[in-house]
Formats: C-alpha cells, structure tokens, sequence
C-alpha cells in the first residue's frame, strides 16, 4: 500500500488545522512564549515540524480542558504546580454547572408558564401561578421584575401577594389605578410644596392599609409567611449578576421622578411609618 504524501515541515494553516485552532492563535501563542517559534522556509513562512506539532497538541488539550494560558506556560516551564490551577478550575466549573443548571430551570418554568412570568423566580411564579389570565399585567409584570432585582425573590414575592390582592378586589385595582395617574401627573411643573402632595400621600397611606387589611383578611400572608420561613432555601436563586444592597440598587434605576414626586414618595414613608420619624430623645452629647 502507498501512503500519501508525508510533509517533513507544514505550514501554519496546516498545523492549525490539525491541531484544531486557528493561526491567529498560534501567533499568540508565540506571542506569549508558550510555543517557540519554528524554523522558516525559503519564503519566510514558519514551517513546523513534529515536536512543534505535539507542543500545540498538549497545549490545546489543556486548553480545552479550561486550563489558562498562563497556568499552562507554568507547567511546561515546571515553575508551578499544577493542582492549585487543577483546583481553581474545578470550582469554576461547578460554577458553570451550577449556572447551566440554573437555565434549565428557568426554561422548564417559562416553558411551564407560557409567559415571561416564568422567568421570574419560583417562590413568585409559584404565587402567582393560579390567577386568571389576564389578571397580572405587562406593568406589574416589569415591576415585579425590578423588586426581583433590587429586594431579591422574597421581596417580589411579597409584591405578587400585592399583586394577587388588586387583581382579586376590583375596588382596590380601581382605586390603585386613580393614584398611580394623579402620582404621574406630579411632573416637573408641580411644585415640591404642592399642598396636593400632602393630601395625594394621605390617599396612597390609606388604600395601603386597606390593601394591608385585605391581604391579611386573604390568608395570603400565610403563604408569604411560609416563604419566609425558606428563606435559606432559595437565598441563591436570583442568578442575574452580582447582588447589591437594596439602597445600592435603587441608585442606580432611573425612574426620573420630578423633585415633586420625590416629595411626595417621602411622604408617603412617612405616614406609612411614622414611629421611624420620631426623633432620639436622649440629650446630646457635650
């Protein structure tokens, strides 16, 4: 039998074929010291030979493996061990997993739910699950979204009790309605010292106790309740990027409130919680 044609030296296209790579990779790779450079043809092309071709075969198969460039220039060089690498990959692989995992999840739910509310966490979907179509919507839907973001799973879930409540009391959802156009209307031609403010916050502060009433009156804080009480359970559920605390996150999504509606959400803490407005009765310090 013939055997084809055997090359001493290749080219640089060929030994990234074989290799599987690219020949912009293999430049860096000289680059960065980790593959010599090899002797040069007549035409001043980089010719590699079978030494060069097994280098760049362990090179890739470590790289393939998740093994850095640099961890990998160390262990040619036998400057390093290698296990600390070994070690660090492991975890950032199970991380990998874990975030795989994490989206087949999130899938299964959307696919399960049929709607963007499925790609919210579990303790709100789970809530929500059995309203009515057309009960949530699309704005409670972003709003859940950004407490999901900003108080975490537990936060959302208990605005979908909210939300729950309002699509089950047609003269809550009205009255909800009517605030949220007058709060809109606080626009950059309202004053902050609009004495509408004062009796608008009065409005939000007694519909949230009638809401607060109805909730309670639901048995729906019984299930809020038992969410809370797994917590630990799904403390690590919102996958979206790095946590922040609440007041880190709440500076950083505009909602270009006027300086009159500003006033106004203040105030309305500050009927919903007035204990936290009463002031240290303890002497100052001389």
């Amino acid at each position: 039998m013939s055997l084809p044609a055997i090359p001493r030296r290749v080219k640089i296209g060929d030994a990234a074929a074989f290799a599987g790579t690219t020949a912009r990779a293999i430049r860096h790779y000289h680059a960065i010291g980790l593959l010599a450079e090899p002797e040069r043809g007549s035409d001043d092309r980089r010719r590699y030979g079978y030494d060069d071709m097994v280098r760049l075969l362990w090179i890739r198969r470590m790289a393939d493996a998740g093994v850095s460039l640099d961890d990998i220039q160390a262990a040619f060089q036998g400057t390093a061990d290698i296990e600390p690498s070994l070690a660090r990959l492991e975890e950032a692989l199970a991380a990998k997993a874990a975030a795989i995992e994490a989206q087949r999840a999130a899938v299964d739910r959307l696919r399960e739910v049929g709607s963007p509310m499925g790609l919210l966490s579990p303790l709100v979907t789970g809530l929500l699950r059995d309203l009515p179509p057309r009960a949530l919507r699309s704005a409670d839907l972003d709003t859940l979204l950004v407490t999901e973001r900003v108080f975490g799973p537990l936060g959302a879930a208990a605005q979908a009790v909210r939300f729950i409540v309002l699509a089950t009391h047609p003269e809550l959802r009205a009255e909800e309605d009517r605030l949220a156009e007058a709060e809109a209307a606080l626009d950059d031609t309202t004053p902050p010292d609009d004495p509408r403010i004062e009796d608008l916050a009065a409005r939000r502060r007694d519909h949230e106790t009638a809401l607060a009433a109805a909730t309670e009156g639901s048995g729906l804080e019984a299930a809020l309740d038992v969410l809370l009480d797994r917590e630990d359970e799904h403390a690590d559920e919102d996958g979206d990027g790095a946590r922040m605390s609440a007041m880190e996150a709440i500076g950083k999504m505009p909602y270009d409130f006027s300086p009159a509606r500003v006033r106004y959400e203040e105030r309305v803490i500050d009927l919903l919680h007035p204990s936290d407005q009463e002031g240290d009765t303890d002497p100052p310090a001389s």
